[in-house]
């Protein structure tokens, strides 16, 4: 029992006790002994691993089998200590809030258990896509330890030095259909870039872990290693150009493809891309009617929304060119698809059919997005802030000054025509040649 004052002000006393319910009779006779605790007021009750039956109870249902009671009584010793040492620091937890720490203080962290609950989230606040990254990770961790939970305290260093060799390597992974049956597939070894990305991924994920299970302000440490002050993610690898030529896009728009099909997916969603500035697979599948207003496409880029104090927000002019795309496909990705990652994956698929069509390497929406920003500089030789507004970049050098203007959304307009009119004359050039052949 602890009773504290805030102020002038007296806390009632924090307390634990144990109690065996009339009412909680099980149908095998048992009975479960709970834990009260009272603080701030409020009740909550913590179920115990010890069961009673009925000639270990008294009439009045106190326990008085001497075993049990000693070990209850040695678990509300435990939860009084604790309650004690933090003190002051009571003040700054809920009935809830201190609960669970009493319950989980000393369990051990099963890190997939936590992956699970953090990528549910991620999904329930509508980042499908990080929740995706997640999973991959996840799973990749199952693969490794070959079992569906560790503790995060096997996740060290030397861990991620093995771990880091296994990603690299060539492995059979083992995953299941809808139906339940097993599915086996050869996974190639990471690149450098796609390790990089995969341990950044991780080491968010682990970092997740530790913001919910540490707390600082009270000295509460349930993740007590940080494995990444000695393994070091580093910076990323310099990235290759990934863009097309503009005759490699008309390729890309005027290949013949089945009506309907994976692949016809891919090309139009593609040419949608560039057409409207590089915009992502999530915000096209996040796109509707209600978007779409005077002409313009206004929406919030979901990669960026929740880092950015504008939302990510931005407004692209409905060019000529992308009208009937836009007809065919807003609101029905969203249908047909039942969330990002199966258009991903149906994209991904077709985009692999694209590549055997065209004979382009490189097919994918962050190519025409790429390929859209090199010909906006390099043809069109827009200034790098036009284009990284067009892109809807948030440019980290100019925070402040961008407290001042006011965005202009016809800046954005100019690139996209700019960009548009180049892939035009790429066209009649082609054309013309063709004619002279001719």
């Amino acid at each position: 029992m602890l009773q504290r004052k805030r102020g002038n002000l007296k806390i009632m006393a924090t307390t634990v006790k144990a109690m065996v319910f009339k009412h909680h009779r099980k149908v095998d006779g048992s009975y479960n002994v709970k834990i009260i605790l009272l603080h701030e007021g409020k009740r909550k009750y913590l179920d115990t691993s010890h069961f009673v039956v009925k000639k270990q109870l008294t009439k009045d249902y106190k326990i008085k089998d001497p075993f049990i009671a000693e070990q209850v009584e040695k678990q509300l010793r435990d939860y009084r200590k604790e309650i004690s040492e933090l003190a002051e620091k009571l003040i700054y937890f809920t009935a809830d809030s201190l609960a669970d720490h009493l319950l989980n203080k000393n369990e051990d962290i099963n890190f997939i258990k936590f992956c699970d609950q953090h990528i549910e989230k991620l999904k329930s606040e509508g980042r499908d896509g990080t929740a995706a990254t997640h999973r991959v990770i996840r799973n990749s961790l199952v693969d490794y330890f070959k079992r569906e939970s560790f503790s995060i305290n096997e996740i060290h260093s030397n861990m991620l030095v093995s771990y880091e060799k296994y990603l690299r390597s060539e492995r059979k992974l083992k995953r299941f259909n809808q139906l339940g049956n097993p599915i086996y597939s050869i996974k190639k070894g990471l690149s450098d870039s796609g390790l990089h990305n995969h341990m950044r991924d991780l080491r968010t994920l682990f970092n997740a872990a530790r913001e919910k299970y540490n707390n600082e302000d009270i000295g509460i440490y349930r993740v007590k290693h940080y494995p990444f002050k000695k393994y070091k993610v580093g910076s990323p690898p310099p990235t290759r150009k990934r863009n097309h030529t503009l005759e490699e896009v008309l390729k890309i728009r005027d290949c013949i493809t089945q009506v309907d099909s994976r692949a016809e997916l891919a090309k139009e969603l593609y040419m949608l891309s560039f057409y409207l500035c590089g915009i992502n697979a999530v915000d096209l599948y996040n796109l509707t009617d209600k978007n779409i207003k005077n002409g313009r496409i206004n929406y919030n880029r979901s990669k960026t929304e929740r880092k950015r104090k504008d939302n990510a927000f931005i407004s692209i002019k409905v060019s000529k060119v992308a009208t009937s795309l836009l007809e065919k496909y807003v609101g029905l990705l969203s249908s047909r698809y039942a969330n990002t990652y199966c258009l991903n994956w149906a994209l991904c698929k077709g985009m692999e059919q694209l590549r055997t069509i065209t004979g382009i390497q490189g097919i994918t929406l962050y190519w025409a997005r790429h390929t859209f920003a090199t010909v906006a500089r390099n043809k069109c030789r827009m200034s790098k802030d036009d284009i990284a507004l067009a892109l809807n970049h948030v440019d980290s050098g100019n925070k402040i000054t961008d407290i001042y203007i006011e965005k202009d959304w016809k800046i954005i307009d100019d690139v996209q025509r700019k960009v548009i009119k180049k892939l035009k004359k790429a066209e009649q050039k082609i054309f013309k040649s063709k004619s002279n052949f001719e």
